[in-house]
């Protein structure tokens, strides 16, 4: 792991009364850290374990997180750092709240929006994707972007080739555009209405609006939005999902959104993939190359950051891995296993 971390394991106390926290309980200003994880009914062996795998795999920082209570951190969990494609989820939640508001209809198309990108144009048949296909990475519009990774750019099929809303590819054109008409929608910047609308109700401890920025390229005019987030504030926005949207009394996303946004609509190889989440089940039931736990859902993005939420259990697996301290990659099937390892270490709920 980075040398700045050092990843000496927290097993962070606090009042024991916070041990047995219900799944309603959100952090206030600071997280509630679990007091014993062992009387709490987690073997001590067992997260011993999860350590040495977190540190085997190069994560640089993770943390487990149950009933809205730290059971155990590792790493600088305050250090903010690229999230890459889980930016999406989050654009995700701006999104509904705009949909909720009257500002966005999923059923429009781009034609009715008045999309079109750099040349080659989009044709008059990519022009029907709609913002449902986009937001389910399903418009078919496989024009050039940016902020892909080799492996997207290998795998992006020709122009043309599939009509919209006919299949399914993980696709940064989708989710560049959607940022674009977001904001076009709304009148508002995504860095900016994401500190208003969601790292201010649910109290945020390090983000920043100024911690988001744009990536340009000269073929196309929609740029990738990037996030720099730490651990700890990431895992508040998993929780915000896990609570159906809800912080203590407030529903800063709406719940039937995010219901919607956490259902598979497309087959994936761990799962399915729902509006710009990722789920354990698949539309088809087939089983997975790679299984994640029966209802959970996650944002995942480059070289291994993973926020997975597990419903069942209360809890969420948050795994960070910071470029400019690491050249390692935490890959997918690795962040299946240690999910499965905290879901097995879990004491009863």
């Amino acid at each position: 792991m980075a040398k700045r971390s050092s990843l000496t394991v927290l097993l962070l106390l606090a009042l024991a009364v916070q041990t047995n926290c219900q799944s309603s309980d959100v952090p206030g200003t600071e997280w509630k850290q679990l007091a014993s994880p062992e009387r709490a009914g987690w073997s001590a062996d067992n997260l011993k374990k999860i350590r040495s795998y977190v540190e085997e795999i190069g994560s640089t920082s993770a943390m487990i997180v149950r009933h809205g209570v730290i059971v155990a951190a590792w790493g600088d969990v305050s250090h903010r750092s690229n999230l890459h494609s889980c930016r999406k989820s989050l654009l995700n939640a701006l999104i509904g709240i705009a949909v909720a508001g009257g500002q966005i209809n999923l059923s429009d198309t781009l034609e009715k929006l008045g999309i079109d990108d750099n040349r080659p144009s989009l044709s008059a048949t990519e022009k029907q994707a709609t913002v449902r296909d986009l937001l389910e990475a399903r418009s078919g519009v496989y024009h050039p972007t940016v902020y892909e990774t080799k492996g997207m750019e290998e795998k992006k099929p020709p122009r043309g080739s599939h009509a919209p809303g006919t299949f399914w590819y993980y696709n940064n054109w989708d989710f560049n555009a959607l940022g674009y008409i977001y904001e076009r929608a709304t009148g508002t910047k995504i860095f900016d209405a994401f500190a208003q609308e969601i790292a201010r109700p649910i109290a945020m401890q390090d983000f920043r609006a100024r911690d988001g920025r744009y990536i340009n390229g000269a073929d196309t005019r929609f740029p990738a939005y990037v996030f720099d987030m730490s651990a700890r504030d990431f895992a508040r926005f998993a929780l915000l999902y896990l609570h159906g949207g809800k912080w203590n009394d407030a529903q800063v996303v709406p719940e039937d959104w995010v219901k919607a946004s956490t259902r598979p609509y497309s087959d994936t190889e761990s799962g399915g993939y729902g509006y710009l989440w990722w789920t354990g089940d698949s539309t088809s039931g087939a089983p997975q190359e790679i299984s994640f736990p029966e209802g959970s859902f996650w944002a995942e993005g480059h070289l291994g950051q993973y926020a997975v939420v597990v419903p069942s259990l209360d809890v969420i697996v948050v795994n960070r891995v910071d470029g400019d301290m690491s050249k390692r990659k935490v890959s997918k099937r690795e962040i299946s296993r240690l999910v499965r390892m905290v879901v097995g270490a879990a004491p009863p709920k």
